[in-house]
């Protein structure tokens, strides 16, 4: 019997010493531990527990008012669902990745301590030998200084990310003002470039006025001169016409005289008529009679040539005081032009005149005679040292008429050929050219409402074409004016 109770003893004292060794564990654990039983009744609450809450171990072990440590009221912890196995609550909760059957989550106490604390929950089912929960044990981790953190660096976060907002909207906003500065400033580059063009336009049409006012002066005084030169010169001309005329009877009949002379000769003495032989053989009276009519012929060309350039000179420099457009002969104011310039052509090229039947135009023959100049003038430049040819022909097309001035000279490059109508504009040396020729008479024919053309080939020769209408309207001549 004795024995009995000896042997019964130390059985009953191992489940003593077992409950005082996990009563220490407890107290002895650094983190706020507590563990109830199936019925929800509070078996352990250690020292960092009241420490944390501010419950002591003897106000809460026997009792279920763990809820009331935590919340302004009794409510179930989570080793409360633990024991129930409420699947369903448990489920809103994040189980652990270390101990199997755990559950863990994290909430904010305001009752804890003076402004409250964030505590991280761990909670677990206590198990008996046969694998039946019998409690559940629950700690918890005082979190705040890391959520306080956490929180601060939110705040930091989105204090930064609205700092940035704002900055991307102000540098939104002065991207804009600067794209708008830029859209002005290119805006304004663009009215300063087309009015520089407009300028340039301006002053290009400007000079050339200028140069055609320039041009039409020069001519101006050139026909006053001419005119001048033409009424001194016509008169003596005349004269000498006329003496012409009445020397060559004159000389007629002193030829007759002499021929009565020398038939009466044979009746004569021997010695006049020996006298007479002699004197005729030495005037070489026949080679007179031969010399005479030819130097009186030439002188009589010679007058007429020099009445001729006059005139020429007249009517190609003939300047319409008060730009009247009138009927004129294309044909007679290319001769004459011709005639003007022949010294310029004569030693470079033969001209070839291949005219067409042409009516009469309504122009302002004077302008019309310097752009034939012009081109002329400048086809014999383009000859080089092997004479060349220059060939003007004229024909109709429909109610205009053309002229073209075709050469066999050097010709025009592909590259200069886009500008050889802009003013000041030239490809020979300095000094040789102003470069406002053809764009003079590009600036004629536009006002005759016509227009000029030009094919070239480097190498070939150029052939330039101009177009005018036969008849002149007023519309033409007021927006020429303009």
């Amino acid at each position: 019997m004795s024995n009995t109770n000896q042997l019964a003893a130390p059985q009953e004292a191992a489940p003593a010493v077992a409950a005082i060794a996990l009563s220490e564990f407890f107290d002895g654990h650094p983190v706020a531990t507590f563990a109830i039983d199936r019925e929800h009744v509070i078996t352990h609450w250690n020292k960092a527990c009241e420490h944390l809450l501010g419950w002591a171990k003897a106000e809460m072990v026997g009792t279920s008012n763990h809820g009331v440590a935590f919340y302004a009221r009794e409510r179930p912890m989570l080793s409360d669902l633990i024991v129930n196995g409420d699947a369903l609550a448990l489920g809103k909760h994040v189980r652990s990745p270390v101990i199997p059957g755990a559950y863990e989550a994290e909430d904010f106490f305001p009752n804890i301590g003076a402004g409250g604390h964030w505590l991280h929950f761990t909670a677990a089912p206590l198990r008996d030998a046969a694998g039946v929960v019998v409690g559940a044990i629950e700690t918890m981790r005082d979190v705040t200084a890391r959520r306080v953190a956490e929180n601060a660096l939110r705040r930091a976060h989105d204090n930064l990310e609205h700092l940035i907002e704002k900055r991307t909207a102000q540098l939104a906003e002065a991207n804009e003002r600067l794209e708008d500065d830029i859209r002005a400033r290119r805006v304004a580059d663009a009215e300063l470039r087309q009015r520089n063009l407009d300028l340039t336009e301006l002053n290009d049409r400007l000079s050339m006025a200028q140069q055609q006012l320039v041009q039409s002066e020069k001519l101006a005084s050139i026909g006053q001169l001419a005119a001048g030169v033409a009424h001194e010169i016509n008169n003596p001309i005349g004269y000498i016409f006329s003496n012409f005329g009445t020397l060559q009877s004159y000389l007629d009949q002193l030829f007759e005289m002499l021929a009565a002379y020398q038939a009466a000769e044979a009746s004569a003495a021997p010695e006049t008529a020996a006298a007479l032989c002699a004197k005729r053989e030495s005037l070489d009276l026949d080679f007179l009679r031969e010399d005479i009519p030819m130097l009186m012929s030439e002188s009589k060309e010679g007058i007429a040539r020099v009445r001729h350039i006059v005139q020429d000179l007249k009517d190609f420099s003939r300047i319409d005081a008060n730009q009247e457009w009138v009927w004129a002969n294309l044909h007679s104011g290319i001769d004459s032009t011709l005639n003007i310039v022949s010294n310029e052509v004569k030693y470079k090229a033969d001209v070839i005149k291949q005219y067409g039947a042409i009516p009469e135009i309504e122009c302002l023959p004077s302008q019309i005679n310097q752009v034939i100049m012009n081109l002329v003038v400048n086809a014999a430049h383009a000859i080089g040292k092997q004479r060349g040819k220059i060939t003007l022909s004229t024909g109709v097309e429909g109610e205009n008429v053309w002229i073209e001035v075709a050469d066999t000279g050097s010709g025009i490059s592909r590259e200069n050929l886009s500008r050889i109508f802009d003013p000041f504009f030239t490809t020979k040396a300095v000094g040789k050219g102003t470069g406002l020729g053809l764009s003079l008479a590009y600036g004629i024919v536009q006002k005759h409402r016509g227009r000029i053309e030009v094919e070239s080939e480097a190498g070939q020769g150029t052939t330039f074409r101009i177009v005018l209408p036969v008849r002149h309207t007023e519309a033409d001549t007021e927006e020429s004016s303009q």
